[in-house]
């Protein structure tokens, strides 16, 4: 078996891309294990760590790393998966090398998005919005003095800045980032929460009521330091909108007085503030306050596709007792800490709610992880483009586990089939009962009613809402801890 790196220069590609191309590799004969990522310093050192020497490298380059019998075999396959021709043949369109010429080829475009290393992506943002272009800022690591500047240069020019670090919005219909295919309608979200933007989206579209706009404004936005000024920008121009009728303003706790403000800039449309884990708000109790405030009926979420909790409950040997979740979506991990917590007391995570609880943890502790975390992408792709990660770790499950808590979430840039992936893994658990939450709407990609069907065949009781899947599970162990 060897080691062998390839570093192509000047070669930018993304994370979706990249995916593609250490898929290929990993496909090859021989190989034991493969990646595609950007030669970042924390992607580099994370090479180190699995034993591969880095030649010198720039984070414009791309850097193949395998550990196979034949690694140029290996190595000619990843480039074939990244860089082949299209299906159906024809010659392959070089990507444009600066935002000028992007424009150039298509001149009516209305928005950048904008995914590079964080040390250079304040300064492309500051070029598209110079070029009257709304910007969704994917990036991370993006300083908070450039943050300031770069909303403040978006409002002037009367643009959005969305991020830095928002990776969902749709506008005018067209999704961006991770957001889900979801009906047109009268509700305007403005989300300083990703995954807590696709929830909503995804409740309302299921309770029958469409979304007019969601704009991500980053997780820092509603913080006493930014100052909520590109949320407060956004419900502005929500207000303005006369396809609007009703703004869902979707944040994790926000500074007070930012909050107060952000809501006051509405001055005709009604705001409802959904601040998960502030008094008791969760997502799906914002969703019902919408739906009650527009006069639409509020559906049941209380639903549950396969085994019951009293199935669960007695299945479950007597030492299992503790809760590990397992999630991609952040908000969605942040209000399922929210909720056990007061339900089973402290929730150990690498994103605690309280820095007591941060780990590593004590033994026999409930554990939640938030997967698209940097500790747990460095080196590969977000959990929602390759649910794989979380494969491996549900093989990992201690026998102290009695529930395994995870979402499973849909629509455009997510995997093509994630139940299809974790299924398997969840049906060989031995031991623990895997309690599920599909965030989705049916006319996603991957179909929301086929991949619910798929995790309840392999066991997992999967709830309507994500709120609903942490009280669950919370059942579920208490009841076993007091059994």
């Amino acid at each position: 078996m060897k080691t062998a790196v390839r570093v192509l220069r000047d070669t930018y590609l993304d994370s979706v891309r990249q995916l593609l191309g250490a898929r290929a590799m990993g496909r090859a004969a021989g190989v034991e294990w493969a990646t595609a990522v950007m030669a970042t310093p924390a992607n580099l050192d994370s090479l180190r760590q699995e034993g591969f020497e880095i030649p010198q490298a720039s984070p414009y380059d791309l850097v193949l790393a395998v550990r196979a019998d034949d690694p140029q075999a290996a190595f000619a396959q990843g480039e074939q998966a990244m860089f082949g021709a299209p299906e159906g043949g024809g010659p392959v369109e070089e990507d444009p090398r600066c935002l000028d010429e992007a424009l150039r080829r298509r001149p009516g475009t209305s928005i950048a998005v904008i995914s590079v290393p964080g040390d250079y992506a304040a300064l492309e943002a500051h070029k598209a919005l110079s070029r009257d272009l709304d910007v969704l800022l994917f990036s991370d690591n993006v300083g908070l003095a450039d943050e300031i500047a770069l909303k403040e240069h978006a409002i002037r020019r009367g643009r959005l800045l969305m991020g830095p670090g928002a990776g969902t919005a749709m506008l005018a219909g067209v999704g961006l980032g991770f957001a889900n295919v979801v009906r047109p309608g009268p509700v305007g979200v403005v989300a300083a929460a990703g995954t807590g933007a696709q929830e909503v989206m995804c409740l309302l579209d299921r309770a029958g009521v469409g979304l007019s706009q969601v704009i991500g404004v980053g997780g820092r936005d509603l913080t006493r330091a930014v100052g909520g000024r590109m949320a407060a920008h956004a419900v502005r121009m929500l207000d303005d909108d006369p396809a609007t009728e009703l703004i869902l303003l979707v944040s994790k706790p926000p500074d007070e007085q930012v909050a107060r403000r952000v809501v006051a800039a509405a001055r005709r449309t009604p705001v409802v503030a959904v601040l998960v884990g502030v008094a008791g708000s969760t997502l799906e109790g914002g969703v019902v306050e919408a739906l009650e405030l527009l006069g639409r009926p509020v559906p049941s979420f209380d639903r549950c596709h396969g085994p019951s909790v009293g199935e669960a409950v007695a299945r479950l040997a007597p030492a299992r007792t503790t809760v590990r979740g397992l999630f991609s979506g952040g908000t969605l991990c942040y209000e399922a800490l929210v909720l056990l917590s007061g339900a089973l007391g402290p929730v150990w995570s690498n994103t605690p709610i309280d820095a007591r609880y941060r780990l590593p943890a004590p033994p026999r502790s409930h554990v939640c992880l938030d997967l698209g975390e940097e500790d747990y992408t460095r080196g590969r792709p977000h959990p929602m483009i390759d649910p794989e990660a979380r494969a491996e770790l549900l093989r990992q499950s201690g026998p102290e586990v009695a529930v395994v808590l995870l979402d499973v979430v849909l629509g455009l840039g997510a995997h093509p089939d994630p139940a299809g992936i974790l299924a398997p893994e969840l049906a060989g658990l031995d031991g623990p009962q895997p309690v599920a939450y599909v965030l989705g709407t049916e006319q996603d990609p991957q179909g929301y009613q086929d991949q619910v069907r798929k995790l309840a065949e392999a066991g997992c009781v999967v709830t309507a809402t994500a709120a609903r899947a942490a009280l669950t599970a919370a059942a579920i162990a208490t009841r076993k801890a007091a059994s």
